[in-house]
């Protein structure tokens, strides 16, 4: 198993950072973004997308699974 950093709430990440973080692949995080799963800003006049930690730890309590008893 892969040790990763954990997510900063207060941190600003890359969509690349975002997924390597996630262990997932950049398409999957444009995936997430464009289906409103996965908060992230572009600010006028720039192509950088930024995604704050809170972000993508709200998206993932939002998917967590239950677990079934």
């Amino acid at each position: 198993m892969t040790h990763r950093e954990p997510i900063q709430a207060d941190a600003i990440y890359s969509r690349e950072e975002a997924a390597e973080l996630l262990g997932v692949s950049l398409s999957t995080i444009k995936r997430l973004i464009t289906a409103g799963q996965l908060e992230a800003s572009r600010p006028d006049s720039i192509r950088r997308i930024f995604i704050k930690g809170s972000s993508i730890l709200h998206m993932l309590e939002d998917t967590k699974i239950g677990v079934r008893r």
